[in-house]
């Protein structure tokens, strides 16, 4: 997880984390996207790389790359504890137990006129 941290701790490398989310990029397009050098761009690629973020694959003489989040996953749970539950939340809560008490009353009444039709 640190590594991630580290990782992500960078503008650029958050940057290319986005524009990696809408699927694989050359390096030479990720690159024309920032106004730093190319070889600066590669090596915030090889550190997201590293640290597991990031996929390359060479695919003729151009390097894609891919984002890979499931690195991200520990480090969302960890996130998690820190953040509290908004509103609506308690309002999906509230409705889940009113949806589960409503169905149990029509079973109960279901059940009640069965048996009234049946002594009757």
């Amino acid at each position: 997880m640190d590594m991630v941290v580290q990782a992500i701790a960078d503008p650029v490398r958050r940057e290319i984390l986005v524009m990696l989310r809408g699927g694989r990029l050359s390096a030479g397009q990720i690159a024309g996207h920032f106004r730093i050098s190319r070889p600066a761009v590669s090596r915030h690629l090889r550190v997201l790389r590293q640290s597991g973020l990031v996929r390359d694959q060479l695919v003729g003489r151009q390097r894609l790359y891919e984002l890979d989040a499931g690195q991200l996953t520990e480090l969302a749970v960890w996130l998690g504890q820190f953040v509290r539950p908004l509103g609506w939340e308690h309002r999906l809560d509230a409705l889940e137990t009113e949806v589960y008490r409503t169905r149990r009353e029509r079973r109960t009444r279901s059940a009640a006129d069965q048996a009234k039709e049946n002594t009757a």
